[in-house]
C-alpha cells in the first residue's frame, strides 16, 4: 500500500437553512481512487470547484468520506485513535501563510508542531534550524512573520510542517496567494524536499508550470479525475484540458498550435530546452 490510498472516495457537502433543514447535496468529491507511493511528487490539478482541495483535506483528517475509504501510511482517516499519527505522517501547507503562522518570532513559530507533539526542548531546536535551512529561511529566524513576503512567509510555514518530521508534505494552493517570485520560491522548495529529503509531495494547484517535474498528475473536474499520467502524456492532450478550463504551459500550447499548422513537433513540449530541440529538428 502507499503512503496515500484513496478507494471509492465520494464526499457530499450538505446545505442547509437557518432552521437546520436540508437545502441540498453537493458532491464535491465522486468515487475517486487514488495510490500515491512514498517519495513520489504528485499534481492535482483543476479549476475552481473540480474537487481537488475537497479531496486534500480527506489526506490530512480535515474531512471524512461520506463513503469510500481513505488510508495514510496504512491507517484508516475514519480511526480515531488514528488521528494524531496521520496528521504527523501527513502535514498540511494552506493557502494563506497568514492562517498557519501563529508565532511573533520565526523560530518560534516552526517550533510550535514539535513542541506540541512532546518532542525534548534540545532537539526541538534542532529542528528548527534544520528545517528554517531546508527551506532557506534560517537567516530570518529572529524576525517577525509580520515583516515577511508572501513567498517567504510559506516557507516559514513549510518550516514548520517539516520540523515535525512528515512522511508526505499536502500543499493546498500554496501559491495562490503570492506574487511569481513568491511562487517559484514555494515550488522550489517543495521540489527540494522531494529530491533531498524523499519527503512525498502532494501539490494542489491550478498553475500548470508548477507541475512539468512531478512523477505523476491526476486533473480533477466535477469531483471526478478525468486524466490522469505524467505531465507529458496530461499535456499532450491540450484539446482536453481546453474543455476542463484550464490552460497549458505557454511552451507546450505553441508547439501545439505548430503541429497544427504542419509542424512535425512532438506532443507534450514541457520546457523551451525541448521546444527549442524540437524547432531545430523541424529545419
Amino acid at each position: 500500500m502507499g503512503i496515500i490510498k484513496v478507494r471509492d472516495l465520494i464526499y457530499e457537502y450538505i446545505r442547509r437553512d437557518e432552521e437546520g433543514n436540508v437545502e441540498g447535496i453537493t458532491t464535491a468529491v465522486d468515487d475517486v481512487d487514488l495510490d500515491i507511493k512514498q517519495g513520489e511528487f504528485v499534481a492535482i490539478l483543476g479549476h475552481n470547484g473540480s474537487g481537488k482541495s475537497t479531496l486534500a483535506k480527506h489526506m490530512n483528517v480535515i474531512l471524512y468520506p461520506t463513503e469510500g475509504t481513505v488510508w495514510v501510511d496504512g491507517k484508516d482517516t475514519q480511526d480515531e485513535e488514528a488521528l494524531w499519527d496521520i496528521r504527523q505522517t501527513a502535514g498540511m501547507v494552506f493557502q494563506n501563510p497568514d492562517n498557519q503562522i501563529i508565532g511573533q518570532v520565526v523560530e518560534e513559530d516552526v517550533g510550535f508542531g514539535p513542541e506540541n507533539m512532546g518532542v525534548p526542548t534540545k532537539e526541538i531546536w534542532e529542528r528548527v534550524e534544520e528545517s528554517l535551512k531546508t527551506v532557506g529561511m534560517y537567516e530570518f529566524r529572529k524576525s517577525s512573520p509580520n515583516k515577511l513576503s508572501g513567498g517567504q512567509k510559506q516557507r516559514v510555514s513549510i518550516a514548520g510542517v517539516i520540523a515535525m518530521h512528515p512522511k508526505c508534505i499536502i500543499f493546498d494552493e500554496p501559491t495562490a496567494m503570492l506574487d511569481p517570485k513568491g511562487r517559484k520560491e514555494v515550488i522550489r522548495a517543495a521540489r527540494a524536499l522531494n529530491d533531498a529529503e524523499h519527503i512525498t509531495i502532494i501539490l494542489i494547484t491550478h498553475y500548470m508550470e508548477e507541475v512539468i517535474y512531478a512523477d505523476k498528475v491526476y486533473v480533477m473536474d466535477r469531483g471526478k479525475v478525468t486524466l490522469q499520467g505524467t505531465p507529458r502524456e496530461v499535456f499532450s492532450e491540450v484539446e482536453k484540458l481546453k474543455e476542463l478550463r484550464l490552460d497549458v504551459p505557454q511552451v507546450t500550447l505553441l508547439a501545439h498550435e505548430l503541429r497544427k499548422e504542419g509542424f512535425p513537433m512532438p506532443k507534450g513540449i514541457l520546457t523551451n530546452e525541448e521546444f527549442r530541440e524540437a524547432l531545430d529538428n523541424c529545419r
